[in-house]
């Protein structure tokens, strides 16, 4: 099972405890690169206004000292609407937290870290950060920026400090020989291994906070069902994939005929995918239930939307 536990793992477990804060503090101080000191764990789970909207449950949401939130989320397989998700989640709370007849002045702050084992999007690198800028269409020189008068009404110095920020760690991706704090971090959100040599804050602290053998046996064996549910999602996630662009690419073929190659075999892929996806999760689910889990329990591991639940029901 190796020495540490997973990220994923612990941010829905160790990671709530107030007493375990200096570790997640460390990772978002070195992320952000700025000293983080949160103040509380956070719950984020809205309530419908009516029955086609969407719940908002996260992995873990927590504030810190100056009122900016701070949502993170893990993701093992793949979705091809991760993108969406992101701005859905980040929207959600700011609509949460931004309290009726308040001032817009008071709009949260929200910082949304996504860490993803699968191949999100299309990019060389590992780690990514989104912002908010304004630039003049007819002159890409200018950029909008905020008045004096602004930056000390709201704090900000640009206008990027009032919109949510995007961070993406494509962990897989990360192959690199480690000359930075994040590089550790990454390096441990991938292998989940913390030589001795890695000095990155929190990483200290993990190493016995994050121990496997501190665990109760009890804990050890839940964890060990969940690892082996992670590992079958992420080769049901590989295979769907190589399925899915084979079938995506026969059904593109004959579309491309009719309507374009290249349009036919991105309607192909598409339809590949989201089979294999659903097949994906029936096994993960069934895996999961037979290792005692219920389906309700089940489905929330999984973070399966919604929209997915009912049939998943009828198929299992």
């Amino acid at each position: 099972m190796g020495n540490y536990i997973r990220f994923d793992w612990m941010i829905k477990r160790l990671l709530r405890n107030k007493s375990n804060f200096v570790v997640l503090e460390g990772f978002l101080s070195v992320l952000i690169n700025r000293q983080i000191k949160i103040s509380q764990l956070l719950e984020s789970e809205s309530n419908q206004e009516n029955d086609n909207q969407k719940f908002n449950r996260v992995d873990l949401l927590v504030e810190d000292e100056k009122g900016e939130k701070f949502l993170i989320e893990v993701q093992n397989d793949h979705e091809l609407d991760f993108f969406q998700r992101m701005a859905f989640g980040a929207s959600k709370i700011i609509a949460e937290y931004m309290k009726s007849g308040e001032a817009y002045k008071t709009l949260p702050k929200v910082y949304s870290v996504n860490i993803v084992y699968f191949s999100l999007g299309q990019g060389k690198g590992y780690a990514y950060h989104g912002t908010t800028v304004f630039k003049n269409m007819f002159n890409n020189e200018d950029e909008l920026k905020l008045t004096p008068a602004q930056k000390s009404k709201f704090g900000v110095d640009e206008v990027a400090g009032i919109f949510p920020e995007y961070y993406i760690l494509r962990v897989n991706k990360f192959d690199e020989e480690i000359r930075q704090p994040l590089q550790e971090w990454i390096s441990f959100l991938k292998t989940g291994e913390i030589p001795d040599a890695f000095t990155a804050q929190g990483l200290k602290e993990a190493r016995e906070i994050l121990r496997v053998d501190a665990l109760s046996e009890e804990e050890r064996k839940i964890y060990k069902r969940y690892l082996e549910s992670v590992r079958l999602a992420l080769s049901l996630d590989d295979s769907s994939r190589y399925e899915g662009y084979c079938d995506g690419h026969i059904d593109g073929r004959a579309e491309g005929e009719k309507i374009g190659l290249e349009k036919g075999r991105a309607e192909g892929e598409k339809i590949g995918l989201e089979k294999g996806r659903t097949e994906q999760l029936v096994e993960s689910v069934k895996n999961l239930m037979s290792n005692g889990f219920d389906f309700e329990n089940a489905v929330e591991v999984l973070k399966v939307s919604t929209d997915q639940i009912e049939e998943l029901r009828r198929l299992i």
